[in-house]
């Protein structure tokens, strides 16, 4: 017997969801019938596709190997239904997005929610490595990444272009400098963003090349945070110009050796990137981009 749609649909939800209880909140079924599909759907292919606990639910490796699959039928299925309903106006929906920087995330969510207010969507800030590794798995529908890598399968979009640069208070020793180098950077408590980040990856790639160290190094977890932890004088923190929301009270100082531009993506699996509600964010994401 072969599988059929609706255990592949399931187990895709169960997945990108992280349990079967909200998938089956998602599909509008009970908890018993996504996990009678799953369970189903193992029993045919012979080896289990999901390990329980109580944190949530994991990919097997034969899970892994299917999801790729039921996910591509999802979104083939949700295609279908749009089509069917002659491209509704959006009323309803769920939209998954994560971006390894609050900015131009947060502008493009308004946008969007402003012409969409009934779409849920579901927001995750990660850092770089997690950002392309959800995109690459499947479980985002739809990602703002600072250098995504290209690849076949993936629709990407530009959006914009900016240099890594100093934030301080305004009563930090540089703050009166029109410029800083990394040398200069070596007897001051430097805040970067956590490991996996791309501004991890470009930094210490830079004091590599230029045999520096930073000795008094400082790593935090999110944007918003490593710009409190500056405005509390715990340092100077290095990230892009216009990823975040950045504080008046904060002084903006290029570095000289970060002259590279750094190009921010929308990227989408490309079958997802047919679906009418990933359609109208990419116009929300080009409308930003442009002004």
């Amino acid at each position: 017997m072969r599988p059929n749609h609706h255990q592949f649909i399931a187990f895709s939800y169960v997945v990108r969801e992280g349990s079967f209880s909200a998938a089956a909140r998602r599909l509008g079924v009970t908890q018993s019938t996504v996990t009678q599909h799953v369970s189903k759907l193992e029993e045919l292919v012979g080896s289990e596709l999901l390990l329980r606990s109580r944190d949530g639910v994991s990919l097997t490796p034969t899970g892994r190997d299917f999801f790729g699959l039921a996910d591509r039928l999802v979104a083939l299925d949700s295609e279908i239904g749009e089509r069917l309903q002659g491209y509704s106006s959006l009323n309803e929906g769920r939209l998954k997005v994560i971006a390894n920087a609050p900015q131009p995330a947060l502008q493009v969510i308004a946008a969007f929610n402003d012409r969409f207010p009934n779409v849920h969507i579901d927001f995750r800030l990660c850092d770089w490595t997690t950002a392309n590794q959800l995109i690459r798995d499947r479980v985002a529908d739809v990602g703002l990444i600072t250098d995504a890598p290209e690849r076949d399968d993936w629709d990407r979009v530009f959006l914009q272009k900016s240099r890594y640069v100093l934030y301080c208070r305004f009563d930090h020793p540089l703050a009166a400098r029109k410029i800083v180098g990394l040398e200069d950077l070596v007897d001051q408590t430097i805040i970067l963003p956590e490991n996996g980040s791309l501004t991890q990856r470009v930094v210490r790639q830079k004091l590599k090349e230029q045999r520096i160290a930073l000795p008094q190094l400082i790593t935090m977890t999110t944007f918003p945070v490593m710009c409190e932890a500056v405005r509390q004088g715990l340092g100077a923190a290095i990230f892009l110009k216009n990823s975040s929301g950045i504080y008046d009270d904060l002084v903006e100082i290029p570095v000289r050796d970060f002259q590279q531009e750094h190009q921010t993506w929308l990227v989408a699996p490309k079958d997802r990137a047919r679906l009418k509600l990933i359609r109208e964010f990419r116009t929300a994401a080009l409308a930003i981009a442009i002004k």
